[in-house]
């Protein structure tokens, strides 16, 4: 018993050192690592009729600011067939029908409201071709899914999820929709956006037999009429789950070598390639325990398939869904592992993640160029539902202030180093599940400005007081900076912990609103002050608790 009572304080003295000795980070300005691409300015969503609502459009305004480069936006059910009412993993533009005789009829008045939000915005659309019009499945009854929350994800597997009956309407629709937008938005505008089949076909999303067959007909078929309408024009897929590898080597093995069902030639373009990667959350002892190893992992199995064939390593490479889950209709109601949305679990996750997104395509030598978050906003729903979403009601949710953290991280990125607990390859093959939580950064060089991004994050959804941090910036290239400490944790930039204050109103009032708008931006921790730079290098100490994430901003 004595034994075991020394253990316990032994664990316990160690638990306490451990959150009371520094974690020591440095940044180098001077090494540099690679563009800080903006891999984070990627969005979507499955419900496109959300676009042009009026807390849609409020959103889309607000991602289109924070973002210094032009933010791409995926959604489903572009070509879905239907009156434009919205509804959860549901949405239609009912751009075909056909007359009494079977002649095509084209309406391009919903998908082109989509499109023109995008484009006031100075957003681009990842085109989505799909899915497949009631008039074209080949088997259209039942065609539309009334799928809710809790039910059998099975559900949604519709006439619109089939492939067509005539690949030559198809065809002839995916290229007069092309040409439509090429003479709407002009040649060079559409030249700048992303052209790509359907979503993830290896799964519920295309009801077929020979899944790969089909879709790599599909392919030929859209990629043929994407080109035929602006040569120009870049298409790619196959947008495959994560762990789908073996769909995608098919894929692009089709796409080198086999023949095109519509030319009869060798080959099928492929300007891009894409495949999505998830997290695993589960409760465990009553408490959300993430699963970052899962998501890392998909995306490392699949670029090691890009990175295996030549004439793909270096072609851009788009994560086109990169989230900790799979559902983002499915709120913590029915699916109590979702939980984390709301609050700080959602942000310092998704800061670890993307910085691990970065390292992951420079481990495999892949151009990766964009990352798709896979939330966006659901409208009239409940307050904080649980939702995967961006906001609710209008009201910005912590996770969002990552990425504006992100928009303000620009140039090249550069060296981190110190006594860190994990690297990439630590989180892919065992999460973050040790006692230590991951303390790390992501650091920029820009022409006037260096930027880091901190965060504590750990797989289990535990808050405490976190860890004293010890940042050394050196080779800063000015004698006195004005610095910036931006953070989001409990009391900073967290609307949800400020409506949860408020007693959880359903019906905040107009002053409770204001309060609540305000709170989801991106909160300073303190004042900007002018600090003097010794010899090139500049320390800052700060404590920062469990889940929160920081950004120092050195601006000269």
């Amino acid at each position: 018993m004595k034994k075991e009572i020394l253990l316990l304080l032994l664990v316990l003295s160690v638990n306490m050192m451990a959150q009371t000795t520094p974690v020591n980070i440095q940044v180098d300005a001077a090494r540099e690592k690679g563009q800080m691409k903006p891999i984070w300015a990627w969005f979507g969503y499955d419900e496109p009729n959300y676009t042009y609502m009026k807390d849609g459009k409020k959103l889309l305004s607000e991602i289109a600011a924070l973002s210094p480069v032009p933010v791409y936006v995926r959604a489903h059910n572009l070509m879905t067939s239907g009156d434009g009412t919205p509804a959860l993993k549901w949405g239609s533009t009912n751009m075909y029908t056909e007359d009494k005789d079977g002649n095509p009829v084209y309406n391009w008045r919903i998908v082109d409201s989509i499109f023109d939000t995008y484009i006031q915005r100075k957003m681009k659309p990842l085109a989505q071709i799909g899915f497949m019009p009631e008039a074209l499945s080949s088997h259209p009854e039942p065609y539309r899914h009334y799928w809710e929350p809790g039910h059998n994800y099975s559900e949604i597997c519709t006439g619109w999820a089939y492939s067509p009956k005539d690949y030559q309407k198809w065809g002839e629709l995916v290229y007069q929709w092309v040409k439509h937008c090429a003479e709407r938005y002009g040649k060079t505008e559409v030249e700048s956006w992303y052209w790509e089949l359907w979503n993830e076909p290896d799964g519920y999303y295309l009801m077929d037999k020979d899944k790969v067959k089909t879709y790599c007909k599909m392919y030929d078929y859209a990629s043929d009429a994407v080109k035929r309408a602006l040569p120009t024009a870049r298409i790619g897929g196959p947008h495959s789950t994560g762990g789908a590898s073996r769909f995608l080597r098919g894929f692009i093995q089709h796409c080198l070598t086999d023949t095109n069902v519509v030319t009869g030639k060798i080959g099928t373009p492929l300007d891009f390639v894409a495949f999505h990667a998830k997290g695993s959350p589960r409760v465990v002892d009553g408490k959300v325990r993430m699963s970052m190893s899962s998501q890392l992992r998909n995306m490392n199995d699949n670029f090691k398939v890009i990175a295996s064939f030549p004439q793909t390593k270096n072609l851009p490479v788009i994560i086109g869904e990169s989230d900790p889950e799979g559902c983002a209709a499915c709120g913590m109601q029915t699916n109590p592992e979702n939980a984390y949305r709301n609050g700080t679990l959602y942000s310092s996750y998704t800061a670890a993640s993307i910085a691990r997104e970065y390292d992951l395509s420079e481990f495999y030598g892949v151009n990766l160029i964009g990352a798709v978050n896979w939330s966006f906003e659901f409208e009239n729903q409940p307050w904080f539902y649980g939702f995967r979403d961006l906001a609710t009601h209008g009201v910005d949710k912590p996770v969002l202030n990552v990425f504006r953290m992100l928009g303000m991280m620009s140039g090249k990125r550069v060296e981190v180093s110190g006594n860190l607990r994990y690297d990439f390859k630590a989180i892919r093959d065992s999460s973050v599940r040790r006692a230590e939580t991951d303390i790390n950064a992501l650091a920029a060089r820009g022409n006037n400005n260096i930027s880091v991004m901190l965060w504590n994050y750990h797989d289990d959804d535990i808050k405490d007081n976190g860890s004293p941090v010890a940042l050394t910036l050196k080779n800063i290239p000015a004698k006195k900076v004005m610095l910036y400490h931006y953070r989001i944790d409990d009391t900073h930039s967290n609307s949800y912990e400020v409506w949860k204050k408020m007693g959880s109103p359903e019906s905040p009032t107009p002053e409770q609103y204001k309060e609540l708008e305000q709170s989801g931006q991106l909160d300073l921790l303190s004042a900007p002050q002018t600090v003097t730079v010794k010899n090139g290098t500049l320390k800052i100490t700060m404590q920062l608790p469990r889940q929160a994430v920081s950004l120092i901003r050195l601006m000269y």
